[in-house]
């Protein structure tokens, strides 16, 4: 398996970790914020998403997150100055721009109890809107659920990016 990643110059910020084990069609991972894995190694969450990525036929993945902050306790963003990172929306801007590009969906809860993270979300949809969206299921809030803790089998459903606005409370 090829591994990269693309970490801001002091390391605080992981904006990119592309994996790819086939040639094929890239998915978008987009979830919250990176915990450990980096250019060299995997962490839980990495393994499980190329798992899904692997059993919906795609060859690679490229991990992007609504916040680039590395933390491994998400509770750590509500007290970093710039959880977001200076160069991240340049990041998701240009691996979603393309119209039609498979993007997942994935980053979780935390918009349920934090306003910042549900902002958040709502920037990044608005940032790629022609991207082809999809979830493992969604919250009771309508916010796309994390895949750690979902089951193996379970399948892409279509994630429209209006319900994730309305789960967000912004309009497009």
């Amino acid at each position: 398996m090829k591994r990269g990643a693309v970490l801001s110059p002091c390391g605080t910020w992981r904006y990119e970790l592309p994996r790819e084990w086939d040639i094929g069609n890239r998915l978008v991972v987009v979830m919250l914020n990176p915990s450990t894995a980096d250019a060299e190694k995997d962490d839980p969450t990495i393994r499980r998403v190329i798992g899904f990525a692997k059993s919906h036929g795609f060859g690679n993945l490229l991990v992007l997150n609504i916040f680039a902050l590395r933390s491994t306790d998400p509770d750590g963003l509500r007290v970093a100055q710039d959880p977001v990172g200076p160069d991240n929306d340049a990041h998701i801007h240009d691996a979603l721009s393309i119209p039609g590009t498979p993007a997942l969906a994935a980053w979780g809860s935390m918009g349920d109890q934090w306003d910042p993270a549900r902002q958040r979300a709502a920037a990044v949809l608005n940032l790629a809107p022609l991207a082809s969206w999809f979830c493992l299921g969604t919250t009771k809030n309508g916010h796309p659920r994390h895949p750690l803790y979902i089951a193996g089998s379970t399948r892409f459903a279509p994630y429209r990016v209006e319900r994730g606005l309305a789960a967000a409370k912004v309009q497009p």
